[in-house]
């Protein structure tokens, strides 16, 4: 399902959902950063995804982490909240969604990596790197948020 993103602008469509969502900056013990390539957009992202009845938001970063990269991940802290109301997906069934994510730092643990039906590449980057990828706004705040080391952000 193709995805748009929008974040503050006035042309946006009006949001008709509002689901909780996690994503999770993803460190390894060189200091780089697990990114994947959405097959919705063609962006490079944190992985993450909306949170499932019967889980908490931690469980949620784990399990999406390990669906869209193989990797089993442990959960070490907190980058921030994101909740702009401003910012919206318009997914092309209709669904208008508001952002309302929690970026959780994860480290990680086991597993290979790989894509899946939702990536087309998985792949590790220094911090310098990620600065001339392709990325919505909101992924690359996240990434400066978890750079700027400066403890837990709300948005």
């Amino acid at each position: 399902m193709a995805r748009r993103d929008y974040e503050d602008d006035p042309e946006a469509p009006k949001a008709n959902s509002l689901v909780p969502a996690a994503s999770a900056v993803v460190v390894d013990d060189g200091g780089r950063i697990l990114l994947h390539r959405r097959s919705d957009n063609g962006m490079w992202a944190l992985p993450g995804g909306k949170m499932e009845l019967g889980e908490s938001i931690g469980e949620c970063a784990v399990r999406e982490t390990l669906e869209e990269t193989g990797l089993t991940v442990e959960i070490t802290g907190l980058v921030g909240t994101y909740t702009n109301p401003g910012h919206v997906f318009a997914y092309d069934d209709g669904e208008v969604r508001q952002e309302f994510s929690i970026c959780l730092l994860a480290r990680p643990t086991g597993g290979t990596l790989r894509t899946s039906d939702e990536s087309f590449e998985v792949d590790w980057f220094t911090p310098d790197e990620v600065d001339d990828l392709p990325m919505v706004p909101s992924i690359r705040k996240r990434i400066s948020d978890w750079r700027a080391g400066s403890g837990p952000v709300v948005r």
